[in-house]
């Protein structure tokens, strides 16, 4: 039999248990409301967007393409300046563009890095600056060419791969038969004394817009694009030399487009776990390749992460500190923001609000790079030819 408490103590006790519930009620809340107060991605912490530049050099190229962050001072170049490559030339033809521009953040200065001579010999079609271009450690600069002597696929050439010294001359250059314009941002593992790159072609077998013999009367979509891996070995003071070429992935769709030249996998950027990520623009979709880093065959388009969605023609793309991926929209002024373990969709945020396209922004963002420490990212806007900062 239990024994009888006398009326003032239960009633103390009573009073102890409602308090400690009562606390750890607004614990949970508290705890609740921190939660809810995190973001759920990175794209929730940027709140500005400040034009920094106007990317055209005093030869009138045009279409900001490619976007590189100088990880070293080498020649010219300062640690943390932009590199901005132009696709356009003067009279904004598509496959002409012959320039590529530094901008400080310090002294908020624009100069002229290099200017490519238009035909470049090794380079078969000439010279048209996409968005294939990165710099390494040692100072060396390289960046893709996709030509063409109208400003569309009609009169496109191979192009290739141009190895610039830190002053902006041209070292040498990177072809070969599994080279066929260079289009997508370079994902790259640099180690100093080696590098690997990681750029996808886009040209395989694209004829011209003119040709209507596809679905809905558009030009046909050839499924040749293929992600190509290049070993690079840089003896001190020397240009790099490629030491193997290897296709990791293929079969990814390309098209000739009369307004944005062509269309294929655009964004490339590296992972956890040796994992390469692509966007897929035709595909409308974002994909994984296993193992890039060290396989020997390709691994076909891979494993689909995340597919239409917020994703509306999937362009650029970035890693964030978080692991998550940040891809442009060429339909929209959008960016994306992808969990790639869990291929969910966190958010997107409309970075480019230009009503002069429709919906607005559309065809406007290329090239994106994450900034030195982090906390916001560089992107442009080729329809107005600025670099903007987002932080």
């Amino acid at each position: 039999m239990l024994p009888q408490l006398p009326n003032q103590q239960v009633k103390a006790a009573a009073r102890s248990v409602m308090a400690g519930v009562l606390a750890g009620t607004l614990a949970a809340l508290s705890m609740a409301a921190a939660h809810a107060d995190e973001p759920k991605g990175f794209l929730e912490t940027v709140h500005k967007h400040v034009t920094l530049v106007n990317t055209v050099p005093d030869n009138g190229d045009q279409n900001p393409y490619a976007l590189v962050v100088a990880p070293v001072s080498a020649g010219s170049i300062q640690k943390d300046d932009v590199l901005i490559d132009n696709f356009n030339n003067a009279a904004n033809l598509q496959g002409l563009g012959s320039t590529i521009v530094d901008y400080n953040p310090t002294t908020k200065a624009l100069t002229k890095f290099a200017q490519l001579p238009r035909d470049l010999p090794e380079c078969p079609g000439g010279i048209g600056l996409s968005t294939a271009m990165t710099m390494l450690k040692t100072g060396w600069v390289i960046v893709g060419s996709t030509p063409s002597n109208d400003g569309t696929t009609t009169t496109k050439g191979a192009g290739c791969l141009i190895v610039l010294d830190p002053n902006g001359k041209v070292a040498s250059v990177i072809g070969g038969p599994n080279v066929n314009d260079p289009w997508g941002n370079m994902a790259v593992v640099d180690k100093g004394d080696t590098a690997t790159l990681f750029v996808s072609n886009a040209g395989f077998g694209v004829g011209s817009p003119n040709d209507k013999s596809g679905e809905n009367g558009e030009p046909p979509v050839v499924k040749q694009s293929n992600i190509l891996r290049i070993e690079l070995a840089i003896a001190d003071g020397k240009a790099p030399v490629v030491t193997s070429q290897t296709v990791v992935a293929g079969g990814f769709g390309e098209q000739a487009d009369r307004g944005v030249f062509l269309i294929g996998p655009t964004g490339l950027a590296l992972g956890k776990d040796d994992k390469l990520y692509v966007s897929d623009a035709l595909g409308n979709r974002v994909t994984e390749i296993a193992d890039a880093s060290t396989r020997t065959t390709s691994g076909g388009v891979g494993r689909e992460v995340t597919k239409d969605g917020l994703l509306q023609r999937p362009l650029a793309m970035v890693m964030a500190p978080n692991g998550h991926l940040l891809v442009t929209n060429g339909l929209n002024g959008k960016v994306v923001e992808i969990d790639p373990e869990s291929g969910k969709q966190i958010y997107a945020q409309w970075i480019d609000t230009d009503k002069a396209q429709t919906p607005p922004g559309n065809g406007d963002l290329f090239g994106i790079v994450m900034t030195p420490a982090g906390d916001g990212f560089y992107y442009v806007e080729d329809d107005v030819n600025t670099l903007v900062l987002a932080k």
